[in-house]
């Protein structure tokens, strides 16, 4: 009898201990959740829960909370557990480093853009990276794919997609034309080099895309990618000098020539190929075509008047050798903020912008903005709108009211995002979908 007691006795100990730890696992996955339910109501306050491009989307049905897509994401707070649930917080800091749907282990995560309420246009392309136009491809940002490490891979799929498809016994002078070299085109030309390909870069402004154009001293996010030729690289912080040098490097050694400043105008379907022809007038025949251009190459404008004065500027490229100068940057986005942060040290910095707090910024430049402000070293207007651009001052809408303020001026950046080249796009005949929140990279 006294054993029984004693293991009864034990089996209650064992029980109690059990109970306990449930109740400390519940307690600490409630306090877990609770705070995630404070970080989405704090982004929903800021304007930071909606998603701005390429994010992440959880299928709740499959998610079995394992956490490994918030260990995975490079960012902070872009993912959480609420519960028992994976969920986004601050969705619109999300770049789309796709590293939380490859680390999910029960493929619970779609990568998806726009929303069900804001859409965004993107050319209609196939799980291959094809248009509706046969023979007429599409990777990297124009399609979706922004960031580098991703823009580096579609082109390298792309290409690997084209090799299948190329006719043997086709009537013209190349295989592939890759039209853009920035990330995807980059690595597409690699890989074309790689598969024997006959193939030409052409490039209208000058290698490196859109990188190019970031300020000397921009630091680069980016990580691991598997450059073709080359094998894997690792890059998780970079200025922008670097990484073009290491792409020069890269293609310097595979004996590939970029045709830059060389602005195509038009592609024509041609037999069994397409004829591709050049601002300058040059014309080139390919039985296929790879488009890696960016969607931000044409600079979007105020439609102002004195927008096309020579101090009117849509990108910055050396701050360092500006100084003492009344500058205005126009924007509230990363590219504006960088910008305005670069010029503060040599100049004195206006910033405008027509919202009423910044909402969509990176977490860094979010700190450093508002340093900068509180330090005095940056003038920020909100709620603001330049109407009229003078020889020596800039004039800006300001308040409900609309009054017009003054600003004593002698430079002016514009960084009011890019348009989506549509009218290139529909003269070849591509058709132009807006998603709405629609998923362009899936587990099948």
């Amino acid at each position: 009898m006294q054993l029984l007691f004693e293991n009864i006795a034990v089996y209650a100990v064992v029980i109690l201990f059990c109970v306990l730890i449930v109740f400390i696992y519940l307690r600490k996955q409630r306090r877990e959740s609770n705070q995630v339910e404070e970080k989405i109501a704090k982004a929903k306050m800021e304007g930071l829960y909606e998603p701005v491009s390429l994010h992440p989307v959880v299928d709740e049905g499959s998610c079995i909370k394992t956490g490994a897509c918030i260990t995975a994401c490079p960012e902070h707070d872009i993912l959480g557990i609420r519960n028992g649930k994976a969920t986004t917080i601050n969705a619109s800091h999300c770049i789309g480093h796709g590293a939380c749907f490859h680390a999910c282990p029960t493929q619970a995560i779609s990568l998806c853009i726009g929303t069900e309420k804001r859409g965004v246009e993107l050319p209609h392309v196939n799980q291959n990276f094809e248009t509706n136009v046969p023979g007429i491809f599409i990777a990297g940002e124009l399609g979706g794919m922004g960031l580098i490490k991703n823009a580096v891979e579609q082109g390298r799929q792309a290409v690997d997609n084209i090799v299948k498809t190329l006719r043997k016994n086709h009537h013209a002078t190349y295989d592939l034309i890759i039209i853009g070299a920035g990330p995807a085109g980059i690595s597409a030309s690699l890989n074309a080099k790689k598969h024997h390909l006959k193939f030409l870069t052409l490039e209208q402004d000058t290698m490196g895309g859109t990188v190019y154009t970031f300020p000397r001293s921009k630091i680069v996010m980016t990580s691991a990618m598997d450059v073709p030729l080359h094998g894997k690289v690792k890059l998780s912080e970079t200025s922008k000098t670097e990484l073009l040098d290491f792409w020069t490097s890269v293609l310097h050694k595979n004996t590939i020539v970029i045709r830059q400043s060389t602005k195509v105008e038009a592609i024509v379907p041609e037999d069994d190929h397409f004829r591709v022809e050049t601002l300058s007038g040059e014309q080139f025949t390919t039985c296929a075509v790879l488009l890696s251009i960016g969607r931000r190459g044409t600079p979007r404008k105020l439609g102002i008047p004195g927008e096309t004065m020579e101090k009117v500027a849509y990108r910055l490229l050396e701050p360092e050798d500006i100084s003492g100068k009344e500058i205005m940057v126009v924007g509230g986005g990363d590219s504006a903020i960088e910008s305005a942060l670069l010029l503060a040290d040599q100049n004195k910095v206006t910033l405008t912008y027509r919202g009423e707090t910044f909402s969509r910024l990176k977490p860094k430049n979010s700190t450093k903005i508002n340093e900068a402000v509180a330090a005095g070293k940056v003038n920020v207007m909100f709620n603001t709108n330049p109407v009229r651009i003078e020889k020596d001052a800039v004039l800006v809408s300001s308040g409900t009211d609309q009054k017009e303020l003054q600003i004593k001026n002698d430079l002016i950046y514009i960084f009011a995002g890019g348009e989506l080249p549509i009218q290139f796009l529909q003269k070849i005949g591509i058709q132009i979908t807006k998603k709405f929140g629609e998923a362009i990279l899936k587990h099948k």
